[in-house]
Formats: C-alpha cells, structure tokens, sequence
C-alpha cells in the first residue's frame, strides 16, 4: 500500500481545522479578553492583564442581576434534568409494548423539535395570559423547555431500550424479584450510564435556551436573556468575563457527567471481574 496521503485527506483535514477555528476561536478570544485591566477596552490589544472585570459581574447596578439570573437558570436547568429524565425513563419502559395510540403519542411528544422556538415561546406567553396567569421562569418558561428536553431525552432512550437485553429482567424474576426491585436493581443501574446523558442534555439545553425563554420568563429574566441584555448597554469586558464563567459551567457540567460515566463503567468492569474470580 502506498503510504501517501491522496488530496482527498487534506482537504478533509482543512475542513476540519476550519470547523475547529469557527467553533473555538471566538470562545478563546473572550476568554483571552475578558482578562484585560481596569482600563481595557472590547478589542486587542489588552491593556493589562487582571480579574478585575469578573468582580463587576456581580455588582448589580453596573450590568445588571448576573448573580439572580445564573441561579434562575440553574434552578431551571436542574428541574428540567430531573423530569426529562424521569419522564424520558419512564416513557421509554412504556413504549417497549406497542399499544394502541403509541404512534400517535410518539409523534406528538417530538413535534415540537420541527416547531420554530420562538413560537413555541410565544404561544405558552400568551396561553398563560388568557389563563390571567403571569408568565415566570418557574413555570412558564420550565413547561417552554420541557417542550425542547423531553423529545431529544425520548429519542435516546427509545433507542437504548431497542439495544436493552431484557433477558437480565427475566433472570431477576426468576430469582423472585419483583417488577419494581427489577427496575430498581437491575435496569436503572444499566442504564445509568445513558440517564446521565439525558440529564445532561436536559440541564444543558435548558440552561443555554433563548428562544423558548423569551416570551415565558416573566418579570425576572434567566441567563441567557441577561446576557442578551448585556449586549445592547454594556460596552466594556465584563460581558467578556460573563461568557467566560457561563462556558466555564457548561464545561464543568460536560465534565461532571463524563467523569460519572466513565467511574460507572469501571466500577461495573471490576465488579464483573469480581465475580467472576469468584465463580
């Protein structure tokens, strides 16, 4: 075989550093500048190195609620994990039986991914007005991204429990487990690894959503509605730093679940191995 690299390889090469450049390089720039002195400006070259610009985000009267607005959205983000998996979970046991309407259950539960956002976003506003309710980001807003979580946290779990061996269920029950104790010690440990994946889709679609916020969020905004207000009156680094520390939770978040998973699988490898010496 020729050890040569055809032009086909190169181009997918420069294609690919492309798609890194236009995906990192504006992150690593407001990464970079949102560390410019006290008397530094939007653009190179920095003027200074320090943190002073992180320090503002919390001053209220200078850019606005950031410290209200990120634990909105964390609140928000956590509630809407907690359902999208329960009820992802719950739908994917379900739908292993086909019944009657179950297709037209499935479709209508993923409908929304092909419904424009914002619609979505101003249809459950107004809905909640005609209802005399006020719009907040507790319940308006959490049914808003519900809309946007369950289907993407259907979709994977459907496709999980195609893949599920459900002889290990059969062999619990012949052991006398119950349904319950079968699902509880037996399927939701399997599984476990692909629950952490829907929750943290769920947790990071919510806690970045605009769309859906905008029309649902009510009085008090959620982060991803501060930061948008930051961007028509505040004219120095401080929306900088505040892209820095709201990318920093959402890697720390990727890095939570990566870090679950992978102690998940090695302690399921070393309990395997375990048992068998023992056999």
């Amino acid at each position: 075989m020729n050890g040569r690299r055809g032009p086909a390889f190169w181009l997918l090469a420069a294609f690919f550093g492309l798609f890194v450049l236009f995906l990192y390089g504006p992150t690593l720039t407001i990464l970079v500048l949102s560390f410019q002195g006290p008397s530094g400006g939007l653009t190179f070259p920095m003027n200074g190195v320090s943190l002073h610009w992180f320090g503002n985000l919390f001053e209220k009267q200078m850019v606005g609620d950031f410290a209200g607005a990120f634990r909105r959205s964390v609140i928000l983000g956590v509630a809407v994990m907690l359902v999208t998996v329960a009820a992802s979970f719950s739908a994917g046991l379900a739908f292993r039986t086909r019944f009657r309407g179950s297709g037209v259950i499935f479709y209508l539960a993923i409908a929304s991914l092909i419904v424009p956002s914002i619609l979505i976003s101003l249809g459950v506003g107004l809905l909640f007005r005609v209802l005399g309710w006020d719009p907040a980001w507790y319940s308006s807003a959490f049914g808003a991204h519900l809309t946007w979580t369950l289907p993407f946290g259907l979709l994977i779990m459907f496709a999980v429990f195609n893949r599920f061996d459900r002889r290990y269920e059969e062999a619990a029950r012949d052991l006398g487990a119950t349904s319950w104790q079968t699902i509880r010690h037996v399927v939701v440990p399997i599984l476990l690894p692909s629950l952490i994946g829907v929750g943290l889709f769920g947790f990071t679609l919510s806690y970045d959503e605009f769309a859906r916020s905008l029309y649902t969020s009510g009085t008090f905004n959620t982060l991803p509605l501060e930061i948008y207000g930051m961007t028509t009156n505040v004219t120095t680094p401080v929306l900088y730093a505040l892209g820095t520390v709201t990318t920093g939770v959402s890697f720390a978040v990727i890095a939570i679940a990566l870090v679950s998973v992978t102690w998940l699988r090695r302690r399921r490898a070393r309990h395997g191995s375990d048992a068998g010496k023992a056999a």
